[in-house]
């Protein structure tokens, strides 16, 4: 029994001594104090970071450059000439509105009885027949849309892809999904702050705390709402680009750069919104530096004062 518990000891001594040490634990001095940058040494980590982003994602950052040019140079694209204009309004004019406002309104009561006699798993002789009927209408209705759709595009033929018709029409379709983009973004921010305030009733949380907590999900809402925005706005350019009937590689290169001028101003945006907030967080974070340097200052002095002065007995 000695002899089998001395064998033990010596294998657990043995275990002991080839076991990995624990890293050292770095303890932080209890006056230690996170020391913010000053303005102008972060406006210098501000650019390095930029410069060093653009070396490593070239086509990104020449994305993002082409864009702000199109912005600047192209604008709101080139003036009709007279005889351009003539002619758009004349093949403008020939669109029959009116018949596509009757072949509408027949498709819509078609539709409605169709509904009306429609029941929830079965459909008899009436119901049959008011499908058929609905189904002409909306035939009907396709068709005149299709000879409006190709008068109308035949119209934008005349004036161009960068006249001011095309580039007016690509900037109403960019500025609807970014509408909706920021709109989407503030409903979402107004919700998650109310269930947030709610939640942080029962936690032991400050006011500083919570505010930074709805500063994040507004930044993610919007990031994600105008990111979103930019993505269905590139999806549905193409059909805008190739209702002007353009020459191939006329409409690929007004796509790319129309998706590139979309890409940078959504992305100036956000490092807009970016800046302003972290610009308005180091503010607050550098006064409350300078007010806790202040009050050690004072507190030193007291303790000085107290130290030195002199003692009666």
């Amino acid at each position: 029994l000695i002899i089998h518990k001395t064998i033990i000891s010596n294998r657990n001594t043995k275990i002991k001594m080839f076991r990995r040490p624990p890293p050292p634990q770095q303890h932080r001095a209890p006056g230690a104090q996170i020391v913010l940058p000053e303005p102008g040494d972060l406006g210098q980590m501000i650019v390095r970071g930029a410069t060093g982003f653009a070396r490593r994602h070239k086509i990104i950052t020449g994305g993002y450059i082409l864009g702000l040019l199109v912005i600047i140079l192209i604008g709101g694209g080139t003036k009709l000439t007279y005889d351009q204009r003539r002619e758009y309004n004349k093949i403008m004019s020939t669109i029959d509105l009116q018949a596509e406002f009757d072949a509408s309104q027949r498709f819509y009561m078609a539709d409605q009885a169709y509904r009306a006699s429609k029941g929830w798993f079965s459909c008899d002789g009436l119901c049959q027949r008011n499908k058929r009927r609905m189904e002409d209408a909306k035939y009907q209705l396709d068709l005149v849309r299709q000879e409006g759709q190709a008068r109308m595009s035949d119209a934008k033929s005349i004036a161009g892809l960068f006249s001011e018709v095309g580039v007016g029409e690509v900037q109403d379709s960019f500025w609807s999904y970014f509408a909706s983009g920021k709109q989407f973004a503030k409903r979402q921010s107004m919700w998650d702050a109310m269930f947030m305030g709610i939640r942080s009733m029962h936690r032991d949380e400050s006011m500083l705390e919570y505010g930074l907590r709805v500063l994040m999900n507004v930044l993610m809402n919007f990031s994600m709402g105008l990111v979103m925005a930019l993505i269905f706005f590139v999806i549905g350019l193409w059909s805008i680009v190739t209702s002007y009937q353009p020459n191939p590689l006329v409409a690929v290169a007004f796509f790319i750069m129309a998706a590139c001028a979309a890409f940078a101003f959504v992305a100036s945006y956000l490092l807009a919104i970016y800046g302003a907030a972290a610009g308005g967080v180091y503010g607050l974070l550098k006064v409350a530096e300078t007010n806790a340097r202040a009050a050690r200052i004072n507190n030193g002095r007291q303790r000085e004062y107290m130290q030195n002065r002199p003692h009666y007995e």
